[in-house]
């Protein structure tokens, strides 16, 4: 019967193997002032949601907000301006109540 590796042999093998050649961020120092910037008790699951490039809800929205934003500067036709202005004003509507609910359960 043969034992299981050690976590040791399993990186040591990977690195052997080049299994870690190709990781994003290679080569670059890691910024953790973020990461210490995080209170304590929730620095551990900001990481996991990070590094899972999870974002909340408000945040991936007030992006969809700043493309509208940019579409409607660009836009020439008139009936489209006016889909994507009543499209911006959902947004906002959506992401104020978000901010709210978020505000009303501290």
């Amino acid at each position: 019967m043969t034992r299981p590796l050690s976590i040791e042999e399993q990186i040591r093998r990977a690195i052997e193997a080049g299994d870690f050649d190709n990781l994003e961020g290679k080569g670059k120092p890691i910024d953790l002032s973020g990461y210490f910037a995080a209170p304590e008790d929730v620095r551990m699951g900001y990481a996991m949601l990070k590094s899972n490039n999870f974002v909340p809800e408000e945040v991936e929205l007030l992006k969809e907000i700043g493309h509208l934003r940019e579409k409607i500067a660009a836009c020439a036709d008139e009936a489209e301006k006016k889909a994507l202005v009543k499209t911006l004003h959902e947004k906002n509507l959506a992401l104020s109540l978000i901010l709210e609910r978020n505000k009303r359960k501290r």
